[in-house]
């Protein structure tokens, strides 16, 4: 019988994403690609340092524990998407091996982005340090971020912590565009004649989903043992604020998933926030914000809607 990947949750990640390549990277811009080859074979067996979503992929693999067949079926599957051809990417999979994360699915297409396999592996999230990999996947209509170069967060201890940023990200670009046509005034105005209308769903509204249906397997645990304490959290961290907030409020409700912590900033400076809540990944649609949230948090640009039209964020 095929291993079956539809049922659970799937992400995509790119070595430049999980790991840190700046040597690796500065050869293949200043020597070509058959020094690059040559400097990864000389270095097989010398791991590879962690990168910025190092942490956060390690943490979401921990929850296959919560399952109640981890090693056959299950709740997270982590495939590795590489740039890579299969020789040079041997030594990041030796990395895998040494950092003891449980990750053996990978694809490696020389000097292509594999994020075309994103629908067939049902892939909910891909992260990659290539911006230009993220634009066209984003554009093909998939789940994609650009991981930042930014504070790792990673303590001793095994919980999540994933915050999201609302507009552009779970939900679609609708209300932005109004923001940025008519103003702030009449974006409220619109949020509250729609209030009972969910919004359409975004890029990582799927991944969303994914993530809530195993907060719901925690829930049930706390349920069955009270003493038992959550390890995942999710935050929304969003410039919306009241009365604009009960929509996106309403929408999440209509997705059936359940947000922990909701901040509804209204324009204050979200760095100041995440700073306190440590999220392991903080995903927004805009430069501006990433900006700040970088300097306290692993960021992810999600280069999607209006406020993405011409901009490029070359933070790589």
């Amino acid at each position: 019988m095929a291993y079956e990947l539809d049922k659970r949750l799937v992400i995509g990640v790119a070595s430049s994403a999980m790991f840190n390549l700046s040597k690796s990277d500065k050869v293949f811009r200043t020597k070509g690609e058959e020094a690059y080859r040559e400097y990864q074979s000389k270095n097989l067996d010398i791991p590879l340092d962690k990168g910025v979503s190092f942490s956060f992929v390690k943490r979401l693999l921990s929850l296959n524990n919560l399952g109640d067949n981890p090693d056959s079926d299950p709740l997270v599957e982590v495939v590795l998407l590489s740039r890579n051809d299969p020789d040079t990417g041997l030594r990041v999979m030796k990395s895998i091996k040494h950092h003891n994360l449980p990750i053996s699915r990978a694809i490696f297409m020389q000097g292509k982005s594999p994020y075309e396999y994103i629908p067939s592996l049902s892939i909910s999230l891909f992260l990659s340090g290539n911006s230009s990999d993220v634009k066209e996947a984003i554009g093909m209509g998939y789940p994609a971020g650009h991981v930042l170069k930014s504070t790792i967060v990673d303590e001793d201890d095994h919980d999540l912590r994933i915050a999201f940023d609302f507009d552009g990200v779970l939900a679609d670009d609708e209300s932005e565009t109004v923001m940025q046509n008519t103003g702030l005034n009449e974006f409220h105005d619109h949020e509250s004649k729609k209030v009972l209308q969910p919004h359409n769903p975004g890029p990582l509204k799927e991944f969303l989903v994914k993530i809530s249906n195993i907060q719901k397997i925690e829930e049930q645990k706390k349920r069955d043992s009270p003493e038992y304490k959550n390890r995942l959290r999710v935050s929304i961290v969003t410039a919306r604020n009241a009365p604009s907030h009960e929509r996106a409020l309403n929408t999440l409700k209509g997705w059936g998933v359940m947000a922990n912590d909701a901040f509804f900033l209204g324009g204050v400076d979200k760095g100041l926030i995440l700073g306190v809540l440590k999220p392991h990944i903080f995903f927004d649609d805009q430069s501006g914000h990433l900006n700040s949230t970088s300097s306290v948090a692993p960021s992810v640009h999600i280069p999607f809607g209006i406020k993405n039209t011409g901009i490029s964020l070359e933070n790589t």
